[in-house]
Order: structure tokens, then sequence, then C-alpha cells
């Protein structure tokens, strides 16, 4: 009796143990994400980590390691998010918002074979994740496997017919794949149905451009940058026209103006040299 009453006395301490335990757990994750509320992410992410000491063998762990790389990319900690979201990858490597936060990031830091990996992955597990589909498109596009590029676009926009950005790789998609009467009509066609988009006709001002259609490229920049006055891409290119085509003093305005917005000062000093 007293060995029984011994080993019930030590499940129940046990349990009680385990129940204190989850507790400890959710109340940190809690603190944690009434301190992200708060903007105070170095509180958060150190209680998001008192979390995991409480309970390490947990697979919401996985989800925390997530929101920890948030954090990190929100500080301006790139290589530390990455690590972050591959610790919860391997924890739970189906959970798609860690595997799509890691493709995101890889973009950004250029490694686009990587991020080809995470992003087929998710289109193994979910064929219609629109944002997948469109950014495995581009890379393909970059690499030059058109027929695998147009095979994702015509997805996506199969599942989303007035996904712009699909519509616009498809065009740029079709000006690469030597198909550019293809892509003059399909883009002739996106204005016609939205005027008022400035990047379609930044896009096909520099169809005009490669075509040698100066006069038509300037006006098209020229209508994208009226409807956009911010947008320093534009001013850019236009800027590059310019200086292909002689118009120098132009393109220094420009430039200038692309300056005053916040262009990197790196970029514009390279684009002047060129005027030289």
């Amino acid at each position: 009796m007293k060995k029984l009453l011994s080993v019930f006395c030590l499940c129940a301490c046990v349990m009680g143990v385990q129940a204190q335990s989850h507790g400890t757990y959710k109340e940190y994750v809690r603190r944690a994400l009434e301190a992200i509320s708060d903007d105070k992410t170095e509180d958060a992410e150190e209680l998001f980590r008192e979390a995991m000491k409480a309970e390490p063998a947990q697979r919401s762990n996985a989800m925390i390691y997530y929101q920890i790389g948030r954090i990190q990319e929100h500080r301006g900690k790139p290589r530390k998010a990455l690590q972050s979201y591959t610790q919860g990858l391997n924890i739970a490597p189906h959970v798609l918002p860690l595997r799509m936060a890691r493709a995101r990031l890889y973009m950004e830091m250029g490694n686009q074979e990587k991020a080809l990996v995470d992003y087929s992955d998710v289109l193994d597990w979910k064929e219609d994740e629109e944002e997948a589909l469109f950014m495995r498109a581009y890379i393909y596009t970059g690499q030059r496997l058109y027929k695998k590029a147009r095979a994702d676009y015509e997805a996506l926009l199969k599942l989303n017919p007035a996904h712009e950005e699909a519509r616009i790789g498809l065009v740029l998609l079709n000006e690469k794949d030597n198909r550019p009467r293809e892509a003059m009509e399909q883009i002739n066609a996106m204005i016609a149905a939205a005027p008022d988009h400035a990047v379609l006709y930044a896009v096909r001002a520099g169809l005009e451009q490669t075509r040698k259609q100066y006069e038509a490229s300037e006006a098209d920049f020229t209508k994208a940058i009226t409807l956009d006055p911010s947008n320093i891409d534009y001013l850019l290119n236009r800027a590059a026209l310019y200086a292909e085509i002689g118009e120098t003093k132009k393109a220094r305005a420009d430039l200038d103006k692309a300056l005053e917005l916040g262009a990197n000062p790196e970029d514009v000093a390279s684009m002047r040299h060129q005027l030289r």
C-alpha cells in the first residue's frame, strides 16, 4: 500500500510539474506576443526562447522559431533569421509559413537556387500557392527555363486571371522567348483594360526601348512617371533611355530627381559616370 501510494504521489507530482510547465509555456508565448504588439522585439525574442526552454519538445516551437525569425528580419539580422527558419523547419518540415518565409529570405539574399527548392517543396504540398507559383516562374525565367516558367505562370493565371504581376511576367517571358509580337499585344491589351496603372506603361516602355522605338518609349516612361511621380525606378529607367539616345541633360535631370526621392547614391553616381 505504501509503495502504491508513493507511486501515486510521484505520478501526481510529475503531472503537476507537466501542467505547470505547459502553463508556463503558454504564459511565455502570451507575453511574447504582447511584447511584439508593444514593439518590444528584444523582449519578445527572449520570452519566446524561455517558452522553448520550458518545453523543448513542443512541435509548436516550429512556429516560435518562425516568430523569432520575423523579429530578426525586422531588426536587420537576415542570417540569424535564416537560421531560425531552418531550425523551425527541422522540427516541422511541412509548415508552409516557415518554408515560404525562408524562400523569401533566400531571394532577398540572392540565393535563388535555394529559394527555388523551397518554393518547389511548397508547391509539392500545396499546388495552388500563388506566391510560390509566381516566384518559381520568375526564377525559371531567369534561368532560361522558359517552358517551366510558362507552365507556372499559366497555372497561376488559371487560379487567378486578374493577377497583374503574373500577366506582366508572361509578357516579359514572351519577349525573352522570341515571341515579341505576342508580348506587345499582351501589354497593349493590359493598358487598354487598366489605363491608370503606371507599371504597365513602364513595361511597355522597356519593350519599345529594346525595339529602338525611342519616342514611344519616352512617352510611356513619362506617362508612368506622371501616374506615379515618386517611383524611383521609372526615373532611373527614363534616365537610362535618355543616356542611350544622347539626351544627357534630360538624363541628369532625372538622376537628380531620383536622388532627391531616395535613390541609391552609388547607382546614381554610376549612371552619371556613364554620361561623361
